[in-house]
This record gives C-alpha cells, structure tokens and sequence, in this order.
C-alpha cells in the first residue's frame, strides 16, 4: 500500500475505469463472443511508434483470461489478429497479419508492418479471443527524397503516475496537426509507493507494485499500470510515438555498471535488474530495437532527420563534487560506438535539419562566478573543471569530453541546423548552445537546445514545498545572469512542448497545464522560441498556426 492516503484522492475517473476493468474480466469468464471494444482483453490500449516511409510499429497487450494479468507469467496463449487500413471503417484493409501473444512476452504484441506508402495515414485494431481492440491511427513518414514543408511533433517527458493525471498527454490527443510525439525519458519511475515528491506530499493515486520495482514480474506491473491511464491511451491511439528511456525506466541516475538507486546488497546484481528494466520496455513500448540497441535515426523527407540517443546504457558513472574528473577523456555520456555512429550520421545527414534527441540537458548551466579570468583560477587553485563549476554532473556537463568531441564535428562540418530536444530536469529552457559558455556570445554558437517540461514530475517549487512561483523567480533570473546563453527558463510548471519544423525556421512552444492533479485541467501557451536556418542563436516567436 502507499504510504500516503490514496483512498481520499483517487478521482471518480480512476473509480469508474477500475470498475469496468473488473467487470469487463468477469464477463470475460462467462463470454466468449463480446460484439464491440473489449476493455477487459485490450485493457491496456493500442499504440504505434517509429514510423518509417515504408513501416510502423503496432503495439497492443492481450488478456486472454482472468489470470493473465501484467507480470504473472500465467495464462494460455492466444492468437491476435491485426488489420490496418486507410480509414477508420477498415472496409479497405493493405495489410493484416496474425500473430502469437504468449506469458513469455507479458501477452504483449508487437508487429513491425512493411510495404506501406511514405506520408500516409492508417488505422488499425486487433482482435484476440472475440473481443475487438479500440482503434488506432498512425502515420508513416515521408519519403527519403520528399520536399516537406512542415513537421510538427509533441515532446514531453517525466511522466510521475503518483505525481498527477497525465492531462498533458490529454492536450496533445486532442490536437489534429502532430506527426508523432516525440518522448524524451522516464516515462515510469521505479519507486516504491509514496517515495517520490508529489503535490502537498500525498499522492494523486497510488503505484503499483507498492514496493521498488527490480526483478521482471515488477517492472511489467509498473509498465501495465501506467498503460491504463486514459488519457495515455488517447494519445498513443492518435499518433505514433518515438521514445527513449532516461534514467527512471530502471533506476534513478543510471549508468552501465549501476545506479544511485541500486543497491547490491538489498536488491541484487544491477545487471540483472537492468536487463529486466530492458525487456519490459522493450515488451511495452512501440520501439524498434537492433538486437537490444535503442539508439537510431528516423529521418522525414528532405527536411530533418531526428538521432535518437541512448544516454544511459554505455555511460560512465557520474562523477560527485566539483573536481576536475569531469573533464577527464577517458568517461563518456555516450559509450563510443554510439559517439562515432552519431558523429556519422550528422556528417552525412541529407536533410535541412539535424534534431538531436537527448534525455539530459546538453549545454552548459554553471554556477556563479563564470568570467573566463576567474574561472581560470579556480582551475589553477583548486581544481575546479576547466568549463566552470556545473550545476549538474547527471548531465553532459559531467561528460565535457564527450561534449567537446560532438562540438568540435558539428563545426568542422559546418552544421548550422543542429538542435537538440531534451527532458529529465522538470523545467522548461530555452537556449543557445555556446562554443564557450565563459566567452558568450563573443565565442559563437554551434546549436540550439529546447528543454521541455515535466508532465507530471516534481519541479522547483514542489521540491521546496514553497508555493509556485514564490521561489523560483529569483533562480531563474540568477540562472540567467550567469549563463548569458540561457534564453528562457521556467522552474515550476507542468506541460509540453510542440516542435515545429519547416524549411525556414524551428521553433519549440512551451504549454504549460493548471493544477497536476485535476484531470481536467487546462492548458496554455506560455513562450515560443524559434532558431532561423542557419542562424544557431534562438530569437523569441510568435504563436504558431
């Protein structure tokens, strides 16, 4: 159970979708022919992900009987169907196919369709012991060789189920102009029951299981549960999703050989709790892996092609303190296969625009004092990283090699389009990436950085238990003093980002939601910032239409 009064907060939404899932499982025991969307065998929703010209992933979770539930193994197998078409009645299907969902793979389904057309839209649904799964529809992308003139993603990132409704993902399902949504991480946390911030430090509801997910059964639960939340479900139907994990789909601050919230001795051996963080997402997610690797590159026309980083699985531990080992050549953020195919790929990169997506924040945010004469000697007296003292070393800029490395190629090859979309740090930025945050802007740019908000994840003001916006003014103005490359920043609210791409300019726009724990609260847009082609320094922008 949470160690916080669930029962007073859960909402009459979470109360009536719970008692359909149970009557949808009894009739299940006593059917065998429903005639419409069954929530009891397609309880989890449907999904799509990573489109391509010619293909897209299907996503769905089948509960074949009442004891197949998430995480436990049990349960027969049972043959899904799938069928996708061109319109929403499916009387012109393109393709179908049948397949297997069995205990091995949570019941989960995946199937990586083929031979479809660039720059479509489909539907699709599943069928699986006489129920019918809800509609879906997905987009493919462009041809390689096609002229785009606009694309348009959501991004969002830190989604907290204990924290709040995901109203975010709500705002982004009821738009008609996305190609895809674009997740940048932690799209689940790992913590037990209440041990993470949340609104006035009670729970909107509750995780399951109650305790720290580590072994596989755990990780399924937490992936399932967060599966039924409606408003997810809505938004994975509408559009594809691209996603990467951060550092919470396993454990707080990741890296290859452990995390800071592992230990060995109560929970066991961090390899073994990392591949099964692994296998349930892979499971549970509408990603398209190359034996295990989550990195890749989807590319859409001849407008923008978006890397898609793993910074989690190849890293170095993060470095405590402020001392100089965070300049030190020998740690990578990246691992270096992953370095060399990404510096690659931007080299050769056809397209207009080169979107870098990253689930740590790239540029640097440094603590006072900065001016290159001072940080000189604190460098000479005692230590401190050549760069400057960094906020934080979770980011790259505990990695300034690695950083170093992928600024230098994107100058040497005259990339002026590179712009990065980054989440984990719960706060909205917009920035400049500088080639020396101490000689800004004299020094020159190299890219753009646009950060998203939590869509439910504890911010400043949660983290200090103050009220919104009766502290974080003050550091928002410091942070922006101190690191003049820092366009806007905003520490407190909740939201999304929408990412517009079109030949002359990309610009981000940041909405932020009302209250986390309303799940019918509103949304608004609150900046705009957009970089010109070319130009790598952001200017302010008007709404987008």
């Amino acid at each position: 159970m949470a160690t916080t009064p669930f029962a007073d907060h859960v909402s009459r939404r979470a109360v009536l979708r719970s008692s359909i899932l149970a009557a949808g499982v009894a009739a299940f025991a006593t059917t065998s022919q429903p005639a419409h969307a069954s929530p009891a065998v397609f309880a989890h929703g449907v999904a799509s992900g990573d489109p391509l010209p010619d293909a897209v992933i299907l996503w769905t979770r089948v509960t074949p009987s009442p004891e197949a539930t998430p995480g436990s193994g049990a349960g027969p197998d049972v043959s899904v169907s799938w069928e996708l078409a061109r319109s929403s009645t499916f009387d012109a299907v393109v393709s179908s196919g049948t397949v297997t969902a069995s205990a091995v793979s949570d019941h989960t389904v995946k199937v990586d369709v083929r031979g479809l057309a660039p720059g479509s839209t489909y539907f699709y649904r599943f069928r699986a012991a006489g129920a019918v799964s809800p509609t879906g529809r997905t987009l493919t992308a462009p041809a390689h060789d096609a002229a785009v003139e606009r694309l348009r993603f959501g991004v969002v990132s830190c989604s907290d189920w204990e924290g709040g409704f995901f109203s975010s993902y709500r705002h982004l399902a009821a738009r008609d102009d996305l190609d895809a949504v674009v997740h940048l991480g932690d799209y689940l946390y790992e913590y037990a029951a209440g041990k993470f911030p949340v609104a006035g430090g009670r729970a909107v509801r509750a995780h399951l299981p109650a305790h720290e997910i580590v072994s596989l059964a755990d990780y399924r639960i937490r992936h399932a549960q967060y599966k039924t939340d409606p408003d997810l479900q809505a938004l994975h139907a509408k559009v594809p999703w691209i996603a990467v994990w951060d550092d919470h789909e396993s454990a707080n601050d990741a890296w290859a050989g452990g995390a800071e919230n592992h230990d060995p001795l109560v929970e066991g051996d961090w390899a073994a709790r990392r591949a099964a963080s692994v296998q349930a997402y892979d499971e549970w997610m509408p990603v398209r892996t190359n034996a295990g690797r989550l990195y890749r590159r989807l590319r859409f026309g001849r407008l923008a092609e978006l890397s898609i980083l793993d910074l989690r699985s190849y890293r170095s531990q993060q470095v405590r303190g402020i001392g100089r080992q965070v300049d030190d050549p020998a740690r990578t953020m990246t691992g270096r296969d992953q370095m060399e195919w990404l510096t690659a790929g931007l080299t050769t990169s056809p397209t207009r625009w080169q979107l870098i997506g990253n689930s740590v924040m790239f540029s640097p945010i440094l603590l006072p004092p900065l001016d290159p004469r001072t940080t000189g000697a604190l460098t000479a007296l005692i230590g401190t990283p050549a760069g400057g003292v960094p906020f934080n070393t979770d980011q790259w800029d505990g990695y300034t090699a690695d950083r170093r490395r992928l600024l230098d190629t994107i100058t040497a090859a005259g990339l002026r389009n590179v712009v990065f979309l980054t989440g984990d740090i719960h706060t909205s930025w917009a920035m400049d990436v500088p080639v020396d945050a101490a000689d800004y802007p004299g020094a020159g740019t190299v890219a753009t950085e646009f950060v998203v908000p939590s869509v439910t994840s504890a911010n400043i003001d949660e983290l200090l238990g103050v009220p919104p916006r009766s502290t974080s003014p003050a550091l928002e103005t410091t942070a922006t003093a101190t690191n003049r490359h820092v366009r806007f920043v905003e520490l407190d609210s909740h939201g999304y980002g929408v990412l517009d791409v079109a030949p002359d300019a990309t610009q981000m726009e940041w909405f932020f939601i009302g209250d986390r724990t309303d799940p019918n609260t509103p949304a608004r847009r609150v900046a705009g910032y957009r970089v010109a082609d070319g130009a790598t320094r952001i200017e302010p922008a008007a709404p987008l239409v």
